[in-house]
């Protein structure tokens, strides 16, 4: 009888992966010539694009891009529709994706050696931003059956809404993930960097699909809060000043929100939120308080965008056809008697 490879092996083969890779990103991007390329031009400019785009390093790009993006969604599609249990072991879908992933992977990094320019050069920065926000949206309205909204109180969605981004989440964050990993070359600048290996962290918890490891608290805990790293070197790397506004702005989200999804006393998280006071007191008694702004600017664009994207699933549902209120009736006392 063949031994099925446990879920957790492959995580933490794939974390390796993940490290491995990116080390190997940091090396060859060294023979890369970006010396003609065009100046900075602000804030919604792409640099790392090349100034003479040619018929192959578009086909090349869209090409593979659109070649890894259906063919994990067709994966994903198949092992849904074959109604896939979730178990400790890798199922054969899941292998497929590791396997698919991990060919695009190779293939996006040769493909920025011979012809560099990824799909930045046909679509928007702002695109590729949006979209890992959205994504983030969405697991947070996913999650508010488990963990709440606001340190731990919920927000009665109807279930019909949440189950409905649960079922089909996989298909959007899938393609934020893959649309934002094929819209960078592989530089080695820090922001390149450390956002691939994001990057290969997210395409490994897609692959690792029905695995109890892909449910894992800790696991998704961690790579939602991973964006605070991410967005805080890259603003110490732009030099904008704006650092605190990303590294407060996300750990805000995570001290409100995301870590109320550990199973943890609740004395720590207390204790994580007087750190996260602590340190916006200090950062703060220099930055001055007309500054303070920064601290909610990030948790309100995610916020809302929790109640909008709920609103938005629930004018899906009643055009399919399922009139589902938008949030739970509330229960009289003798309907909870009943």
């Amino acid at each position: 009888m063949q031994k099925t490879i446990k879920d957790r092996t492959a995580l933490w083969a794939g974390v390796a992966f993940s490290l491995v890779f990116t080390l190997i990103i940091w090396w060859t991007a060294d023979f890369l010539d970006t010396s003609s390329f065009t100046p900075d031009q602000g804030a919604s400019w792409y640099f790392w694009k090349r100034p003479d785009p040619t018929f192959w390093s578009r086909f090349t790009a869209w090409g593979l891009y659109l070649a890894h993006q259906i063919s994990f969604w067709v994966v994903f599609y198949l092992a849904q529709k074959n109604k896939t249990k979730f178990s400790g072991g890798l199922n054969k879908y899941a292998l497929a994706a590791l396997g698919i992933n991990a060919f695009f992977i190779v293939a996006h990094l040769v493909q920025t050696q011979i012809w560099y320019d990824g799909i930045a050069q046909d679509v928007s920065i702002w695109s590729s931003q949006v979209s890992v926000i959205i994504m983030l949206v969405l697991i947070l309205l996913m999650e508010i059956p488990r963990r709440g909204l606001f340190w731990g109180k919920k927000i009665p969605f109807s279930k019909s809404i949440t189950s409905f981004v649960r079922r089909y989440h996989g298909y959007y964050i899938a393609w934020a993930v893959i649309y934002t990993f094929w819209y960078h070359p592989m530089e080695n600048t820090s922001g390149h960097l450390i956002g691939f290996f994001y990057m290969f962290l997210l395409i490994l918890q897609g692959s690792l699909l029905y695995t109890k490891v892909h449910n894992s608290r800790a696991w998704t805990v961690f790579l939602e809060s991973f964006v605070t790293l991410h967005g805080t070197l890259v603003a110490i790397y732009q030099g904008n000043g704006l650092w605190p506004m990303f590294f407060f702005g996300f750990l805000g989200v995570f001290v409100l929100t995301q870590q109320h999804g550990l199973k943890v006393p609740k004395w720590v998280h207390w204790l994580i939120l007087g750190g996260y006071t602590a340190g916006v007191v200090v950062v703060y008694s220099q930055r001055g308080v007309g500054k303070l702004y920064e601290l909610i600017s990030i948790p309100l664009i995610e916020y809302a965008g929790v109640f909008v994207a709920a609103l938005l699933v629930w004018l899906i549902l009643w055009l399919i056809g399922q009139k589902t209120p938008l949030f739970k009736a509330k229960k009289t006392g003798k309907e909870e008697l009943e």
